[in-house]
């Protein structure tokens, strides 16, 4: 590895640098901000250039795009225009066109590509996913994904209001920001088709963007999943029940823990609660770089990703709005 180019300065630029560190420490960096502006703090033994222009000079063996959601279309479809393989952080676009345009362009050229969503790549979702396919709990009537987390302490090193998260403009909001959830629960239970949602602002945040969302959905078997989605919780939490005519899977994603209850009572599966978040993040640039090297462009997940924005899209122009007083 010769080289690899990072576009955006944020926390999850941030992290990929540290990695790309760790995984390949022989390798130049070339890091770009999305934004223009200059680094505020130091990232370390990278080369900083001041566009991408400038960055392709140094033929990145791959890129990294972790800029706001609204700038992934132009800076993906750049890559792509040069046969660069690229790992585009969640989610793929910020809209659907944008990314249908991106999906055909990478048919066209055949570069490969990747979506930054990691989670399954933390080990309990393997098991989880593993668990449904042997029928565990056979038929699954109700699914139930949560996760919140109070904005204000997502980042430390500057106020909320001026995060990515925050800001509609910048693809913000907890659709686009936690679309993990319904990322992962397609490649659990297949397609997912829309059936009714409520979004809501509070007073004490006081965004533009939806900082709680309410989703109802369900898959090709009738199973109904209802997705939660917010910004204000105060204690973090990120779960998903399985309700099923065998029994229930209560999968904690923070813990890395997996319980099986049933008639006969609680019954742990699986209980990793020391292994590193950060492992999910290496395991992913590991994976793409073997993509790479065997020449596969990774249609299926590509297609996946933009099966999430199609499902955000159709949420945010269907959905009840509200705002707690």
């Amino acid at each position: 590895m010769n080289s690899v180019l990072i576009i955006g300065l944020g926390s999850i630029a941030k992290r990929h640098i540290a990695n790309i560190k760790i995984l390949f420490p022989k390798a130049t960096i070339v890091v770009v901000s999305s934004s223009g502006r200059k680094p505020t703090q130091d990232l370390g033994p990278v080369v900083f250039c001041k566009n991408i222009s400038q960055a392709l000079t140094y033929s990145p063996n791959f890129a990294i795009i972790a800029s706001p959601a609204t700038f992934h279309y132009l800076h993906a479809k750049v890559m792509l225009e040069a046969k660069i393989p690229v790992l585009i952080e969640k989610p793929i676009t910020a809209n659907l066109d944008e990314a249908i345009q991106l999906l055909n362009l990478a048919q066209e050229k055949q570069v490969p590509i990747k979506i930054g969503y990691c989670l399954p790549y933390l080990p309990s979702a393997k098991i989880i996913k593993n668990l449904l396919s042997e029928h565990k709990i056979g038929s699954i009537y109700n699914v139930h994904a949560h996760v919140g987390q109070y904005l204000p302490n997502w980042r430390q090193d500057k106020n909320y209001k001026d995060s990515v998260s925050a800001s509609a403009h910048l693809g913000g909001g907890a659709l686009l920001e936690l679309s993990h959830e319904l990322d992962y629960l397609h490649w659990l239970l297949g397609p997912l088709k829309y059936n009714f949602s409520v979004l809501r602002r509070t007073q004490e945040l006081a965004l533009d963007v939806e900082e709680i969302a309410d989703i109802l959905l369900t898959n090709e078997q009738g199973t109904v999943c209802s997705v939660h989605l917010n910004f204000i919780q105060k204690n973090t939490q990120r779960y998903c029940y399985f309700i099923g005519e065998k029994g229930d899977l209560h999968w904690d994603l923070i813990t890395n823990t997996i319980h099986f209850y049933s008639e006969q009572g609680r019954e742990v599966l699986y209980n990793e609660s020391s292994w590193d978040k950060n492992n999910m993040y290496l395991l992913m640039i590991e994976s793409f770089v073997e993509q790479i090297n065997q020449k596969k462009m990774g249609e299926e997940p590509l297609m996946n990703a933009c099966e999430t924005i199609r499902l955000i899209d159709q949420i945010k122009k269907e959905a009840i709005w509200g705002t707690i007083q």
